[in-house]
């Protein structure tokens, strides 16, 4: 498995987990885990992937999902699992 930890933090509007769905979707990539919630008018949502089917490298897709963040207003973060655990282990 290619575990990926997805961040996307921004103004609540319509639409933001649809074209973040889609887009992991069209580049084959599984959502194992989500979790979203939204504070006083602020979206924020955390998902763990898995890119082992997905024919684009971890850079590219990280990039594609920064543009498509700044498309639709949001900030959109990747970070590989092994590297996401390492900073936030006591």
């Amino acid at each position: 498995m290619k575990k990926t930890i997805i961040t996307v933090v921004g103004h609540d509007t319509v639409g933001i987990i649809a074209k973040v769905c889609t887009y992991l979707a069209e580049n084959q990539i599984n959502i194992l885990d989500i979790s979203q919630t939204i504070v006083q008018g602020y979206f924020n949502m955390m998902m763990i992937v898995d890119r082992k089917l997905s024919p684009k490298s971890f850079a590219e897709t990280a990039d594609e999902l920064e543009r498509l963040g700044e498309e639709i207003g949001v900030i959109i973060k990747c970070q590989r699992e092994d590297i996401f655990k390492s900073m936030h282990r006591l």
